[in-house]
């Protein structure tokens, strides 16, 4: 499936909200409450890094057994190459034991964001094995997005969005607070907190913004229990 990448137009609020909440409903009917806290902790940072001086393809194969393992999904091999392409990323799925999975030749440059990427891709082997999948394109899009956060590996997919002077990004198909908005779901749902883990300035603010949307869909409206007079 394409990846869409951003340039420096990047939609903003809560376009997506009723598709973000059919994902997430469509994710426990599918796994459970028990199998949805089956991802307790998030995808730690570390394991989806590349040191500068670590080779290109053994790193980016590490990564993705990575998240592999934090996905939870048994014997999946993905074979990972970089190309010219429209999109930042795709994956061919099929019914295994070998996915491939090509990644835009930018990512040879920025390697901080091809754990990002890869996210995304292996969610949608992970949906595919599950069975997971909505009539419509967009809406299996906002679903892998949704998957891929709620399950702890989403916050990379925000991290990687920048907008400054020197560079404009943005991965994935919800938008900067929407990401943030499902992020605050997980942490309501397993106590985290993702904050220290940005290291892009207005992806911790859409963060931000998305907590406090769900915050205010737990608070009532004044009021709200109050008779007419």
């Amino acid at each position: 499936m394409p990846h869409r990448q951003e340039g420096a137009r990047v939609a903003h609020g809560f376009p997506h909200r009723a598709a973000v909440g059919d994902s997430v409903t469509a994710l426990y009917r599918r796994l459970s409450p028990d199998g949805v806290q089956r991802y307790p902790a998030s995808v730690l940072a570390a394991d989806v890094a590349l040191g500068d001086d670590e080779d290109l393809h053994l790193g980016t194969q590490r990564v993705a057994r990575a998240l592999v393992r934090h996905l939870r999904l048994p014997e999946a091999r993905m074979v990972v190459s970089f190309r010219p392409m429209e999109h930042a990323a795709a994956v061919e799925l099929a019914a295994g034991p070998e996915y491939f999975v090509e990644l835009n030749d930018r990512f040879r440059t920025r390697r901080r964001d091809i754990g990002a990427a890869l996210a995304h891709e292996i969610t949608h082997v992970l949906l595919h094995r599950l069975g997971l999948g909505f009539p419509g394109a967009a809406e299996n899009e906002i679903l892998t997005d949704v998957v891929t956060t709620y399950l702890g590996a989403g916050w990379l997919l925000l991290d990687a969005f920048r907008q400054d002077g020197v560079e404009s990004q943005k991965l994935g198909y919800l938008t900067p607070e929407e990401f943030g908005y499902v992020l605050a779901k997980r942490a309501e749902v397993f106590g985290e907190d993702p904050s220290p883990w940005f290291t892009s300035d207005v992806a911790y603010e859409a963060w931000v913004r998305g907590r406090a949307e769900a915050d205010r869909e737990r608070t009532p409206p004044p009021l709200a229990g109050a008779g007419w007079a």
